[in-house]
This record gives structure tokens, C-alpha cells and sequence, in this order.
């Protein structure tokens, strides 16, 4: 069945997750993903815990690949992988700008040999500024974006997962398919950058419209919301949900299950402005009608009157439950090392041309041989290649 990006062919020297998560999403829409990576491995691979000798967070991040291993450091590592990139779509890298430049294959150099190549940068600050030689990790970019400041309760409090990273991956994607298909009009290819610190701005949302509009500064919410209440994480018999009666209508039925309809004409709860003045001793009667039942029958009472709720799952309660595997969410394929694994599934559903695993997460150097023989590398070459140490 043909895919998306089938035919698509992608040069991979990234490393950890910004940039491999791009191309895995790249790889499960059908794209020939070729991950290059340096004689030490990509240092995620070091990372634990370890399935079968593998890193569970390199298996995450890896699917829809082939890999090979490259001394970029050489000349003659870099003459293979611009014979790599002479027929290639996209390529992809996450180095500091100073680290492109002293390699040698920075945008200049590579659109040289392929004008059509789509070349994406992802990295922590941008590729200019004041900021933009320094390293980048999830963390450091979340606070400079401002995120923390708004997440937690007492303290600053990061994200529970490198949401930085991420999210600089879904921009790098976006641009480079919009890039795909301003090349079928141009017949050019182009430059792409983002960044953690960017990606991580755009995302700050109502945060950002409340002080461009007001010009105060937010604080940090917990698990409230700043425009809307009762939003937020209530107190139950046995434990806590989240409920989000985000308008009116959700308001009312809300008062009539939890039998506090006197709410409805009280100045202190009659406008959404007043719930949020108020929220702190709204919650407080809410968590009072709330402790009578226990958080699985309110959830069923308050999802048939048409309010928002829901559990708060630990991770295994994710996997486990039963509209997440009925959305696939949870998939399985075999890895050569690791055995049976389990991999988050595919977020975006295409019916005609659907994502699918052609490819476990390589493992290191598995598919050198392979892909350089694709380019037209004969025996000879690629054991002179060995013996020299550039593959």
C-alpha cells in the first residue's frame, strides 16, 4: 500500500530527540529515512533503562529508519555523504551553527550539490542572535520561554516530558512539508529553521493573549485555568478528576447534577468572570458535593450531562485503556536485540494512504552496507571504507 511520503528520501545526521522525532514522523508517512550517525552513536543510545541491550528512549524515537554509521570528521566521510545527499529530498540536522560551519556542511555548502534539497536546522535558540551559539536543552528552553513560570503551584516547575524538543520537531515537519510543496511550484529547494526556544513561545497561547491584552504578568495556575472556572482538578471520594465546564451551558448542568443550583443567580458565580475571581472557594463547594461519590461514578454522571471530565491516568493507565487501544495508540513490532517492543502509535490516521512500521529502530550501523551500495558503492570501496574507519 503506498504511503504519503513514499518515494520521499531523507538525510538524518541528527541526534537525541529534536530532529529524530521529525523523521521518525517523516519515516511512518513512507519517507526512505537514512540515519546517519557518528562512530560513538548517537548518544541517546547510552541512555537507560536498556531493552535487550537498546535504549528504550533511542527505540522511541527510531522506527521507520535504516541506519549507518559515518566519520563526518574526515573528508572522505564527507564525500560519502554528499554522494548520500546528491538524490536526496531532505535533510535534517540539530549541531550548534559553529559545529555545521567547522564540519563543512553547512546550507551553502550542501545546496551546491543538490539545489532541490530541503535543508532543515533545529536547534535551541536559532541559527543567529545573541543566544544562538550556546547549548540548547528541553529544560533551559522552557524557562527562557517562559513556560515555567506558569506551570506549578510554589515553584517554577518544568513539563514532565522534553516538550521542547517536540515541539521544535512538529514545526521542523510542518515546515518541511509545506517546503515539499512549494517545490513542486519552484522546483527550488530552501533553508528551514526553528527552535526549542521559538516552538516553545508559540505554544504559550491564552497566556501570551492575556499580556499583550492587559499587560500583567500570568502566574503560575497549578492545574486551574486563567480564563475559565470550575477548569481545573477536583477532589473526589477516592481520589481526583478533572473537570472543564468551559461555558455556560456546561455551567448550568453542572449546578443541577451537584445539586447547587443556588450558584446560578449568586454574584460571586453568575459570569465566567466571577467563577475565575472565585475560583478558589467555588472549588472548595465543588470538592464538597464531589467527596460524595467516588471519581469513576462522577465521571459517567458528569460525562452523560455533556460536561468535560476525566480520569488522571498514570502512564500504565494510558496504555491500558481501552479508547486509547481502540485509537491504536499502543503498537508492537519486533526489534532485532530488544525482542517484542512497544511504541507509541500513530497520532494522525490516513485512510488512504495510512501510517504503518516498515522499519524497527536500527541497530548500530545495521544498514551501511546496504545504503551505500544503493548509491553505488562497490565491495572494494566500502571494505577501503572499513579499514579506514569512515563507516
Amino acid at each position: 500500500m503506498s504511503q504519503a511520503l513514499s518515494g520521499i528520501k531523507v538525510i538524518d545526521v541528527a541526534s537525541v530527540l529534536a530532529g529524530p522525532y521529525a523523521t521518525m514522523l517523516l519515516g511512518d508517512m513512507g519517507a526512505n529515512v537514512i540515519k546517519i550517525e557518528p562512530p560513538i552513536g548517537d548518544m541517546m543510545r547510552k541512555s537507560p533503562p536498556f531493552i535487550g541491550g537498546e535504549s528504550a528512549y533511542y527505540i522511541y524515537a527510531n522506527r521507520n529508519k535504516r541506519g549507518m554509521r559515518l566519520n563526518l570528521k574526515t573528508a572522505e566521510g564527507k564525500e560519502v555523504l554528499f554522494d548520500l545527499v546528491k538524490d536526496a529530498d531532505i535533510f535534517i540536522e540539530n549541531w550548534k551553527p559553529p559545529t555545521k560551519r567547522s564540519l563543512g556542511i553547512d546550507y551553502s555548502v550542501v545546496q551546491k550539490i543538490n539545489p532541490k534539497l530541503i535543508y532543515c536546522s533545529i536547534s535551541g535558540f536559532g541559527q543567529s542572535g545573541p543566544w544562538a551559539e550556546r547549548p540548547g536543552f528541553d529544560q533551559i528552553a522552557q524557562g527562557m520561554a517562559g513556560l515555567m513560570s506558569v506551570t506549578g503551584f510554589t515553584e517554577p516547575t518544568r513539563v514532565g516530558v522534553a516538550i521542547g524538543d517536540s515541539i521544535a520537531s512538529l514545526f521542523a515537519t510542518y515546515g518541511i512539508l509545506c517546503a515539499l510543496i512549494e517545490r513542486e511550484k519552484s522546483g527550488k529547494g530552501q533553508f528551514i529553521e526553528t527552535s526549542l526556544l521559538e516552538g516553545l513561545i508559540s505554544v504559550l497561547g491564552f497566556q501570551a493573549a492575556k499580556y499583550f491584552g492587559t499587560k500583567e504578568i500570568p502566574s503560575m495556575q497549578g492545574n486551574d485555568h486563567a480564563a475559565f472556572s470550575p477548569y481545573g482538578t477536583y477532589k473526589t471520594k477516592d481520589g481526583h478528576i478533572n473537570i472543564a465546564a468551559g461555558n455556560e451551558k456546561m455551567w448550568l448542568k453542572l449546578c443541577e447534577l451537584l445539586e447547587i443550583n443556588e450558584l446560578i443567580q449568586d454574584s460571586m458565580f453568575n459570569t465566567m468572570e466571577a467563577r475565575v475571581s472565585n475560583k478558589d472557594k467555588l472549588k472548595e463547594i465543588l470538592e464538597c458535593k464531589l467527596a460524595k461519590r467516588t471519581s469513576a461514578e462522577w465521571i459517567e454522571i458528569l460525562n452523560n450531562g455533556g460536561i468535560a471530565c476525566g480520569p488522571i491516568y498514570s502512564i500504565d493507565e494510558v496504555f491500558n485503556d481501552e479508547h486509547v487501544l481502540h485509537r491504536k495508540m499502543l503498537l508492537e513490532t519486533t526489534h532485532s536485540l530488544a525482542g517484542k517492543i512497544e511504541m507509541i502509535g500513530f497520532p494522525v490516521k490516513m485512510k488512504r494512504t495510512p501510517c504503518k512500521i516498515n522499519y524497527p529502530p536500527p541497530v548500530f550501523n545495521e544498514h551501511t552496507e546496504e545504503i551505500l551500495k544503493e548509491i553505488g558503492y562497490n565491495d572494494e570501496k566500502i571494505v577501503d571504507l572499513k579499514r579506514k574507519e569512515i563507516i
